[in-house]
């Protein structure tokens, strides 16, 4: 049975199937925060690609955090699991509760992440969308959504490893979706890792200052923003 090493290991392997994307200047990576950017890293600085972070929040079922009812990201966009929400019996107060603290945090994660430093153009160019595994697929629906008001020319969705259903749904919102497993029972995203330990905030930061200074300058790439 195939398990990854680590984030790393597994970011190099997915690099191999995304290799058509390589040096493009049409291109950008974005890793969501904060377990899909040591995945997406390895992407980048493989492809000579830019790499910045996207921050998407799961909305997780109380009492049961780790459940997501549904999702949000940066501009604003939700998306709610409307058959979870009712079979659980979840209030629209509560809903909105949980909403609010968790746009909160959003907020803190996106100033922290990305500092001073402006973010990577995704408008006209194709978007490499990067987690460490899709289970429900909630938070990267959630990223897709909001993605789509950049007016990216295309978004193409890639995971270590996903959820065989959670792959076919993935198809229908997204331009493309590449993975390197998809087992049957998937059991969840950690299973397949033999080290699946939480990416730090101070891990994201370092990654994300590295990818600037290392992979790739931004006066050399026209997708930085600064």
């Amino acid at each position: 049975m195939k398990r990854f090493l680590n984030r790393r290991e597994a970011g190099l392997e997915l690099a191999e199937k995304l290799d058509r994307f390589a040096g493009r200047q049409d291109v950008v990576v974005l890793g969501l925060a904060r377990g899909g950017v040591p995945v997406a890293y390895e992407i980048a600085r493989s492809l000579d690609l830019p790499l910045d972070v996207f921050v998407v929040r799961k909305l997780g079922a109380p009492g049961h955090e780790e459940f997501a009812i549904g999702a949000i990201a940066t501009g604003g966009v939700r998306v709610l699991n409307q058959e979870a929400i009712q079979l659980l019996g979840i209030t629209r107060s509560t809903i909105e509760r949980i909403t609010m603290l968790e746009q909160q945090e959003l907020e803190r994660r996106e100033k922290m992440y990305r500092g001073d430093r402006g973010h990577v153009v995704v408008k006209g160019r194709t978007v490499l969308v990067v987690d460490d595994g899709l289970a429900t697929g909630a938070t990267m629906k959630a990223a897709v959504a909001a993605l789509r008001k950049s007016d990216p020319k295309s978004i193409i969705v890639a995971a270590p490893v996903v959820a065989r259903d959670t792959f076919r749904e993935l198809r229908t919102v997204a331009d493309g979706c590449e993975y390197v497993l998809a087992p049957e029972p998937f059991y969840g995203v950690g299973f397949w890792y033999a080290d699946f330990t939480p990416t730090t905030d101070r891990e994201v930061q370092l990654l994300l200052e590295a990818a600037a200074r290392e992979t790739i300058s931004p006066v050399q790439h026209p997708a930085y923003q600064y």
